[in-house]
């Protein structure tokens, strides 16, 4: 059984696929009541304070798991509230054979368009990429002093239909930030899930892997290519101001870098199906229409 903590975004595709194939999925979620889903996926309340008695139930089940509750700002070592509450009993799971963090190519920080691999010293640059350098060293000393399967998942920008550039036209919230020599890398959740997935088929506890498509690209061009796609006109190009963005758009325009995802190939025989923002788009907007 597969028990993901944190029943998000990347964890439902993750979820949507192990169910295809007739294996049982289980997954947290601050409120059962709210996000009630009929998946076929068991839902268990978890968070800071609820009990643990449903959580470690299903916990005892579970042979792979998958950690994707980002950390937290403070009151939990290293802001994990997974680790806080059952580090002891999962690393007295001895029948789990895989687990799996999903952390965040932030903790590379600013290289000015350079390109990074996982051999590449983090440089965390705001706070929160800094809890999630913290994160993943917690987990892997898991690794190393309790012997518990840990794979760290260094994720690029997710994106996937529900949550693309079409949707951010569609709402009008799009922009089109022109500033030069800015680049992000970013990834389609589907192709996520099949790194997920090989992983857990080929598992090698203590590896991290960078999961990011093949063409790191500024973001203005993918909002423009899908408002081509979508036959509408692109949001005008706006000079890059930091005093005009949100607090997170800030965040995200300080750091450029490109991701290299060689050894999701190599290691895991990983082949994307969306190997760049054009073809992700084109499938998102494919399926859409039916």
């Amino acid at each position: 059984m597969l028990l993901a903590f944190g029943l998000g975004f990347t964890a439902r595709a993750l979820a949507r696929r192990w169910r295809a194939r007739g294996i049982d999925v289980a997954g947290t979620v601050q409120n059962t009541v709210a996000a009630g889903e009929d998946d076929a996926i068991a839902r268990t309340a978890f968070a800071a304070e609820t009990p643990l008695r449903d959580v470690e139930y299903a916990l005892i089940r579970a042979t792979h798991v998958l950690i994707s509750i980002p950390p937290g700002e403070a009151g939990v070592p290293a802001g994990d509230v997974v680790l806080a509450r059952l580090a002891s009993q999962i690393a007295a799971a001895h029948h789990i054979v895989w687990l799996g963090y999903l952390s965040t190519t932030g903790v590379y920080g600013d290289r000015a368009g350079a390109w990074v691999d996982e051999t590449s010293e983090r440089r965390p640059g705001n706070p929160r990429s800094v809890r999630r350098a913290a994160a993943e060293d917690a987990w892997l000393a898991l690794w190393r002093d309790r012997g518990v399967p840990v794979h760290v998942f260094r994720l690029a920008g997710i994106y996937g239909a529900g949550r693309s550039a079409f949707d951010q036209l569609r709402a009008g919230t799009a922009k089109r930030i022109d500033k030069p020599g800015q680049v992000f890398s970013r990834i389609h959740v589907e192709d996520i899930a099949r790194v997920l997935e090989a992983s857990a088929a080929r598992s090698r506890p203590g590896a991290i892997y960078n999961v990011a498509d093949d063409a790191p690209a500024p973001a203005e061009q993918v909002v423009e290519h899908a408002a081509g796609l979508l036959g509408v006109a692109a949001p005008p190009l706006e000079p890059y101001d930091p005093q005009r963005l949100s607090p997170m758009a800030r965040e995200f325009y300080a750091e450029s870098r490109r991701v290299r995802n060689d050894r999701i190939k190599q290691e895991l025989g990983v082949t994307l199906s969306y190997p760049d923002y054009k073809a992700g788009l084109a499938a998102i907007l494919a399926d859409a229409n039916g």
